[in-house]
């Protein structure tokens, strides 16, 4: 009596943990925010402050991303691009993304863009991120990140990254060439002192070329620096 007492309550406890599993989402609602870069980056002039980060809400397979990415310099914001963009999963690790970017200089122009790309991880977990745009009076662009973690122990890695960018016209507005406009190489250091932060140093060396770096140079800037960064990341 006691063996069948014990068999019934085993099932009952088990069928009670098959509803309670089957009563739980299997696509809840997720967000998550990152800035994954809030640094200052050293020149021989006023040292900019520069913002990059990300926010996303969803599911699995369907987010909403808003992409902020500013430069600071004294108490002027000199450049902020903002881009909010649909994301639908299409492979494991990879999402297609479409949507809109807006590109604000408020000592020059403004410039709105259709976006359409794909973000994900590659082969040896390479982030890539791979945009096209769209603009106004059949401007075009186009854009391609990538950065690659490199663990040396479980807080402390090197994280190389890289970011190109082209037009397919001439900007003088904003001071953008067609063409390769800028490349722009950067190489971090960072110790994970918890796990949604940690400090970071590191060297930013960006190239402009053609055009771009005619247009920077008729405004007394430099087509070619290098920069000691101090920053931090942070998540949640």
């Amino acid at each position: 009596m006691k063996k069948l007492n014990k068999t019934l309550l085993a099932v009952s406890v088990a069928a009670a943990t098959s509803q309670v599993q089957a009563g739980a989402p299997d696509d809840p609602v997720l967000i998550m925010g990152k800035l994954d870069q809030l640094e200052v980056r050293k020149t021989g002039g006023t040292d900019p402050i520069v913002a990059e980060g990300f926010l996303w809400i969803g599911k699995d397979l369907n987010k909403f991303w808003l992409n902020v990415d500013a430069e600071k310099v004294g108490s002027k914001v000199e450049e902020l691009e903002t881009q909010a963009l649909y994301s639908r999963g299409i492979a494991t690790y990879w999402d297609f993304q479409v949507g809109w970017r807006r590109d604000h200089k408020p000592a020059k122009e403004t410039r709105d863009w259709l976006v359409v790309g794909f973000n994900g991880l590659a082969p040896y977990f390479f982030d890539v991120d791979a945009q096209l745009f769209l603009g106004e009076n059949g401007r075009g662009a186009a854009r391609l990140s990538a950065e690659y973690e490199m663990l040396f122990t479980q807080r402390l890695r090197l994280i190389p990254e890289f970011t190109v960018n082209a037009y397919t016209r001439n900007d003088p507005a904003v001071g953008k060439g067609s063409g390769l406009s800028d490349l722009n190489l950067g190489l971090r250091l960072a110790y994970q002192v918890k796990r949604e932060f940690e400090p970071y140093v590191g060297v930013n060396w960006n190239r402009k070329f053609g055009k771009t770096a005619d247009y920077a140079r008729d405004e007394g800037a430099a087509a070619q620096n290098t920069q000691l960064v101090l920053g931090v990341r942070a998540w949640f």
